[in-house]
């Protein structure tokens, strides 16, 4: 593994980040994002019309299940893409891998408005929206992992969460503006209006959205972190040597198997409220498609204040802390909010909707920024991409169709409550027993960064603090000795 060279540490030795250019980095890849989600959520908030259209001979939650396999199916692709993408954005760099992913994304969402109906052309028309759901997957699997890993290697240590934060922002933003346009659309248009015509003005937008992420992400410059690591390389002729996936299974068994878990608690419970919440509400519990989609826009609203504010506070207390609060209310709170929206009263069923925010909030605040500093530099994007995406296709693409499984085979709609129950168990248990806390800290592999010179001098003075992997690197190191 790609270790600093033991010696004196010098405060010339620190990166030093410019916070202006930090924000300019989480707002461009977080802008970025926000295109990227837009283009990927619609297909959620648009599911009930998608189901008509392309699945008619289905009824009721049957064609639900249909049109979210379709959803779920897509996520196959996810850790072939987050394989691919990974080693290139270690090889290569992360800003150019997130300016390809971001046109495929773009590219593949325009075909899904432009694909004829059932009634025109039968089962072609379902079988081109599985592949063009399949791009939209291979695309996405090295998109929230990059995203991640250059965010994190482009942040001060100690704003690391705050400004991780700004990722979950874009990408509740991409949601909001698919679920407004989605809302306005049908309003003005009606529900058979949508299943005309109307559904495919959403996947016709995204094309000039895609120009505008691809533009931004282009302006970026690489990451110091990244950088450090090619010149390290160059200097000692290690080139041939990086890591390669067998050594990140080999090595990283621990590390891989947490982010698996952390993955899924948090994406289980978005995917539950941002992407089945609308259809649950619709299909399951009778209310009006304008009406689930308006209250789902009215939570995610609150949410991005909210999401900074846990950012903010991953920073100061911890990231761990944060973290297991948004674990303890998923167990306590889950059956009382799908309880809450059994109620006709549009508050009560807000609050149920909120109380889930709130415990997704506590992970969209914590977890970009955290992931990335389970693994070291010369290996952080392939590891975050194959762990993340293969947690994301086992459980966050297939919360909606379980969700929706569970229903339509039980009868009862609380179902998917118990379900939240049982990760957050779980969750809980693994999260605690075996996360160390890293808010403030270096990520694995690189020197600290911080704001000012006067930072850069106090950890020179204190170099464990500064190098706290040091420990890790030799054991990889005489591990890696052991297996040769």
């Amino acid at each position: 593994m790609n270790t600093t060279k033991k010696r004196k540490l010098l405060p010339n030795d620190m990166t030093i980040i410019d916070t202006s250019q930090a924000r300019k980095a989480v707002f461009a890849t977080g802008l970025g994002n926000a295109m990227e989600w837009f283009d990927f959520g619609i297909y959620s908030y648009l599911a009930v019309t998608i189901g008509k259209v392309f699945f008619p001979e289905m009824e009721g939650t049957l064609q639900l299940v249909y049109t979210f396999a379709t959803f779920a199916i897509a996520f196959i692709m996810r850790p072939i893409g987050g394989f691919v993408f990974g080693a290139l954005g270690d090889r290569l760099g992360r800003k150019r891998v997130l300016t390809i992913t971001i046109l495929m994304m773009a590219f593949s969402t325009l075909c899904i408005g432009l694909i004829p109906s059932y009634q025109s052309i039968g089962l072609t028309a379902s079988f081109l929206l599985l592949a063009a759901r399949l791009v939209q997957g291979f695309s996405t699997g090295g998109e929230y992992s990059g995203a991640m890993t250059y965010i994190a290697e482009s942040s001060p240590d100690k704003k690391r969460g705050i400004l991780g934060s700004g990722l979950e922002v874009g990408t509740l933003s991409g949601y909001i503006a698919g679920s407004g346009l989605v809302t306005i659309l049908t309003f003005i248009l009606g529900d058979q209006g949508m299943v005309d015509w109307g559904w495919r003005i959403p996947f016709f937008v995204a094309a000039p959205l895609g120009l505008i992420g691809f533009y931004l992400r282009t302006s970026l410059d690489e990451t110091q972190a990244f950088q450090e690591i090619q010149e390290s390389e160059q200097d000692q002729g290690e080139t041939e040597k990086q890591p390669t996936f067998k050594d990140i299974f080999l090595y990283f068994k621990k590390e891989l198997f947490l982010c698996i878990v952390i993955v899924a608690f948090f994406n289980i419970t978005s995917y539950m409220l941002l992407s089945y919440m609308p259809s649950h509400l619709n299909a399951v519990l009778g209310y009006e498609n304008s009406k689930s989609l308006l209250l789902i826009l009215v939570v995610m609203l609150f949410m991005i204040p909210t999401v900074i504010l846990m950012g903010h506070l991953s920073d100061k207390f911890g990231n761990k802390i944060i973290t297991q609060i948004g674990l303890v209310g998923l167990i306590l709170f889950a059956i009382p909010a799908f309880l809450l929206l059994r109620d006709d009263n549009i508050l009560t069923v807000f609050l149920g909707l909120l109380l889930l925010a709130l415990c997704l909030s506590c992970f969209e605040g914590t977890v970009p920024s955290m992931l990335p500093t389970l693994f070291f530099t010369d290996v952080r994007y392939r590891a975050l991409s194959v762990s993340f995406n293969v947690s994301v296709s086992i459980f966050g693409g297939t919360t909606p169709m379980i969700a929706s499984f569970l229903i339509d085979k039980t009868g009862n709609n609380l179902m998917p409550s118990f379900y939240l129950v049982l990760v957050g168990v779980i969750g809980m248990i693994v999260f605690t027993l075996m996360f160390k806390q890293t808010s403030g800290k270096s990520l694995r592999g690189s020197l600290p960064a911080v704001e000012t010179k006067a930072e850069a001098k106090k950890m020179v003075n204190n170099p464990k603090k500064a190098l706290w992997w040091r420990k890790e690197a030799k054991a990889l190191r005489k591990k890696s000795k052991e297996h040769k």
